[in-house]
């Protein structure tokens, strides 16, 4: 199938998803209200087959040192699916499956498949990476850009994680966990008992990011948006803690936002 827009329906919600923009949702309207930041770059992006920032580029499996592309100097940001066109597998009136076969920069082969799902109230995002060949570390991870305000209301943002991961001057955490800060963030946060992250436009709409995953990147420093990532792993996570997709085992995360009219 081609990698032209796609809308997806539910009830009074509308999802565009774009497998030719690096596989992200667009838009996501509920009752005709778009609750993500419009343009090419915006909507929410799939971050695979890692998440925010890798050191310098590189990452180590065993022996052998990798380099990634700069595209965030000094580091690799964000993975390189979001820059690919992916393919549209399967697409019903409410669900799309989109795939990406890894490919250079990565050194590595394998399968990306995500599912999107919508219904009248939540949209669920599920991602895999498999492989059939040699092993590697990877990421999954979404990275949402969640409009700052809806029809003129400013969104509040609520969690209560156990740990914030400390941020060193290169914006890669430090190794060190400590007590969480008042924001505004760009950093990563620990729920060990699943990411939930409750995000607030009073009277307006209420909207819950879960996720069993139990690592969250929460960024508010930009005046359009908010972010809300989960992702299973911690920046720099290929280097400090590298989860590995075998031939028996691919990596498989899943994340819903669910909604609810105030």
């Amino acid at each position: 199938m081609s990698n032209e827009p796609i809308t997806l329906t539910a009830g009074d919600a509308e999802a565009t998803v774009l497998p030719g923009n690096g596989g992200r949702i667009g838009g996501l309207r509920v009752g005709g209200t778009d609750l993500l930041r419009q343009g090419e770059r915006y909507g929410c992006f799939p971050m695979v087959p890692w998440c925010g920032r890798i050191r310098e580029g590189r990452f180590r499996d065993g022996a052998v040192v990798h380099q990634m592309p700069l595209n965030s100097p000094p580091h690799a940001i964000h993975g390189t699916a979001r820059d690919a066109a992916w393919r549209t597998a399967r697409v019903t009136a409410d669900e799309a499956v989109l795939t990406y076969d890894l490919t250079d920069p990565w050194p590595y082969s394998g399968r990306v498949t995500q599912v999107i799902a919508l219904t009248g109230d939540a949209l669920t995002l599920t991602m895999s990476v498999e492989t059939y060949e040699s092993s590697f570390p990877a990421q999954i991870g979404w990275h949402p850009w969640f409009n700052r305000t809806l029809d003129g209301t400013g969104v509040e943002i609520a969690f209560d994680p156990a740990w914030q991961e400390e941020r060193g001057d290169d914006h890669l955490p430090t190794g060190n966990r400590i007590d969480p800060k008042p924001g505004p963030w760009d950093d990563c946060f620990g729920m060990p008992d699943g990411v939930d992250v409750t995000l607030t436009w009073p009277e307006r709409l209420e909207l819950k990011v879960t996720s069993r995953e139990e690592w969250v990147v929460v960024y508010d420093e930009q005046e359009a948006a908010v972010c809300v990532e989960p992702q299973t792993g911690p920046p720099d996570g290929l280097n400090t803690l590298p989860r590995l997709v075998t031939p028996l085992e691919p990596l498989e995360a899943t994340t819903t936002w669910r909604w609810t009219r105030l």
